[in-house]
């Protein structure tokens, strides 16, 4: 009874943080004194006692349910009360993410990795007698012949096809996300994530060579497709290895840390990074879906490849350049 007597005695106070939380939700919150809004936060925390002595003692099922009621009001509003800081988010994603990425040393090392297996393994395809069987052996006969099977007509996509776009938009999100899936998988051993890195470099950039070789007919229509959405699908590629390299490294040095802890806080810093290659997926695919398919003349899809190449550039290069304070 004591308790009882106790908790009726504090419906008073109930009743102000009902009063608080109708302005709060009235999005009157700028107009709540500092004194308003310090004491907005005492009630909800006395109100959560009140609660759970409530349920100990097993008092009135109504008395219960209002103090349920109440103290979720309560809580809802005092988080939905925290606006959207737009110059807050502003820095993050245009000052932090981009600087942090640019001065990760596995995005780096992959980068290097990647680009440098993609222009060696194009220039041996591309080459007829360096290495002449190079692009045979990349690619195997079965997979040139099917290329060139894929490309041997002109893209004749017309309108009213909407929903085939739609389908194949989703199929190459899919198929890229798997891709980068992969290669943030096989991070997570170091080794399997940077030969999985090499192996797509040197199987894209002999793709790239042999369709680029003046005796292939079908390199025109090849390059043609990839043009336009190259730029975003082909640097995902590289920030999801480097994100997967980076949690890699991070069980194998713990910096004095346990490694399922070093793991979780690496996880952490990695998020921009594959969140940008997710970005960078999803883009790509709306492309590869929408617009390279479609009939629009080759210098409409290699302006869109160069300001593509032009907007990672200034995001990941000139944004992400250390500068000083």
């Amino acid at each position: 009874m004591k308790v009882a007597e106790l908790l009726e005695r504090r419906r008073e106070h109930w009743q102000e943080l009902e009063r608080l939380c109708a302005l709060v939700a009235a999005k009157r919150k700028k107009s709540l004194l500092p004194e308003q809004i310090s004491r907005f936060a005492t009630l909800y925390r006395a109100a959560c006692a009140d609660l759970a002595l409530a349920d100990s003692y097993q008092l009135p099922p109504n008395t219960v349910q209002y103090l349920h009621r109440l103290v979720g009001r309560a809580h809802n509003q005092l988080y939905r009360s925290q606006q959207f800081n737009v110059r807050a988010w502003a820095e993050i994603l245009l000052m932090e993410v981009p600087q942090k990425i640019f001065r990760d040393r596995c995005v780096q090392l992959m980068f290097c990795l990647f680009w440098g297996g993609f222009l060696l393994s194009a220039c041996l395809a591309y080459s007829t007698s360096f290495w002449p069987q190079y692009a045979t052996n990349m690619l195997t006969d079965q997979g040139i012949e099917s290329m060139t099977e894929m490309f041997k007509n002109p893209i004749s996509r017309g309108p009213g096809q909407s929903s085939a776009n739609f389908a194949a938009a989703g199929f190459y999100i899919q198929h890229n996300t798997t891709i980068g899936l992969k290669c943030f998988g096989g991070g997570l051993g170091v080794i399997p994530g940077i030969f999985i890195t090499l192996y797509n470099a040197a199987h894209l950039g002999a793709s790239f060579g042999y369709m680029a070789r003046p005796d292939v007919a079908q390199g025109e229509n090849f390059f043609h497709f990839v043009t336009a959405h190259g730029p975003f699908e082909l640097t995902a590629i590289v920030l999801s290895a480097g994100a997967g390299l980076r949690l890699g490294m991070s069980w194998i040095s713990t910096q004095r840390l346990t490694r399922v802890e070093s793991l979780k806080k690496t996880a952490r810093e990695a998020m921009p990074i594959m969140g940008a290659a997710m970005i960078m997926f999803f883009l790509a695919a709306l492309i590869e879906g929408f617009i390279s398919p479609s009939p629009l003349p080759y210098i409409v899809k290699a302006t869109i490849s160069v300001c593509s190449s032009g907007m990672l550039m200034f995001y990941f290069v000139v944004l992400g350049f250390p500068r000083t304070r």
